[in-house]
């Protein structure tokens, strides 16, 4: 009876022993399959870095080819959103040339990209932004009328070479006072971001309806500018439209009428909302091969007044101060595609007067999703 007894309790002590050596193994195995897993999952993104960037400077050259085949089209003597670099259906170039041919997805090796171009002259460049185009922005931005001395003045004090501040402007002996503490950049904007850091430009005037909280890192001197101006219980003021919208840092020194919002068709002096929208009309009308439908061919006078109703000849003359029809710096956005490894690449490019000069004046990517 002993000796049953004894029997039955080793066979449970090793029942115990294999199951617990059972776990052990399983979890092992488990570790082992989630390690193989992950060293699967690694040297496939691996491989597929490599084709990503590839991928992604293939699709940079296609929008340079794009630009290129755009500019050298005798039909089309000007850049307008509905041509295909802007993702518009085309006008006369596009049947008669390889621009017929423009895919907006294009598949290439074990993947494909996407592509987007945007040209920076549908804004205004804000380094050869005089007083009356700075005024007519904050005018459009909605900012308080008393604010403006203090606003312009700051801002051409930031872009020119000199340390001397105009009358209510502010140069590096108030960015000084400020803790922590820079210097007036005296030079022109490279990003546009540059503004958030002048005086009274806060991110409610430059991001208009787009201000979040997104948008409020790396401002030192707002803060207090806020504080001082509205309260430190009040909320600063909503504005219908952005500096950001309005303006950009590279281009030519006149915007394109033919890609320019309405909106930024208003800082042209004169041209009031309701011109504005007769402008964008125009330029809608369906192209028939004619010099007065489709695109604007030209800013000259007479061709402006005669096309756009209500226009007048006096603003028809003072917007080809301001506009132009042509662009020359576009920013190009790339999403490559492989497998399930996905990465953006952003380009800017320089177009001039040769149609065959397209340069690449940067380039970067951002992490794969």
């Amino acid at each position: 009876m002993r000796f049953h007894r004894k029997s039955r309790s080793e066979e449970a002590i090793a029942l115990v022993i294999v199951m617990i050596s059972i776990f052990v193994l399983a979890m092992m195995a488990w570790r082992f399959a989630w390690l193989m897993k992950i060293e699967t999952t690694l040297a496939r993104k691996a491989n597929n870095e490599v084709e990503l960037e590839w991928l992604g400077r293939s699709g940079v050259e296609y929008a340079r080819w794009i630009l290129m085949m755009q500019r050298s089209c005798p039909n089309e003597p000007y850049d307008a959103l509905t041509q295909v670099w802007a993702g518009g259906s085309g006008g006369p170039c596009t049947t008669n040339t390889a621009l017929g041919d423009v895919q907006s997805r294009v598949e290439l090796g074990h993947g494909y990209f996407t592509w987007k171009i945007i040209d920076h002259e549908r804004k205004y460049n804000i380094n050869v932004a005089q007083e009356p185009i700075l005024q007519q922005a904050l005018v459009l931005v909605g900012v308080d009328a008393g604010e403006f001395p203090s606003l312009v003045g700051a801002i051409q004090d930031w872009i020119d070479p000199d340390n001397n501040p105009r009358i209510e402007g502010s140069e590096t002996d108030y960015y000084q006072g400020l803790r922590p503490a820079y210097e007036a950049k005296n030079g022109p904007i490279d990003d546009l971001s540059e503004m958030l850091m002048i005086r009274g430009i806060t991110p409610e005037i430059f991001w208009g309806p787009g201000s979040t909280n997104i948008h409020d890192s790396g401002i030192y001197q707002q803060q207090n500018q806020q504080r001082h101006r509205f309260g430190a219980s009040s909320s600063p003021p909503a504005y219908s439209v952005g500096l950001a919208d309005l303006f950009t840092p590279q281009g030519a020194a006149k915007m394109n009428i033919n890609t320019a919002s309405a909106i930024t068709l208003q800082l042209i002096p004169g041209v009031d909302p309701t011109r504005a929208e007769a402008i964008v009309a125009a330029r809608g009308m369906e192209d028939d091969g004619t010099p007065f439908s489709g695109p604007f061919r030209s800013v000259e006078a007479g061709y402006l007044f005669n096309r756009v109703p209500g226009l007048g000849l006096e603003i028809a003359r003072q917007i080809g101060n301001f506009a132009d029809v042509r662009s020359s710096v576009f920013d190009v956005e790339v999403e490559a595609h492989v497998g399930d490894s996905t990465r953006r690449f952003i380009a800017v490019l320089g177009r001039g007067p040769n149609p065959r000069d397209v340069q690449i004046l940067s380039f970067y990517w951002q992490f794969d999703k």
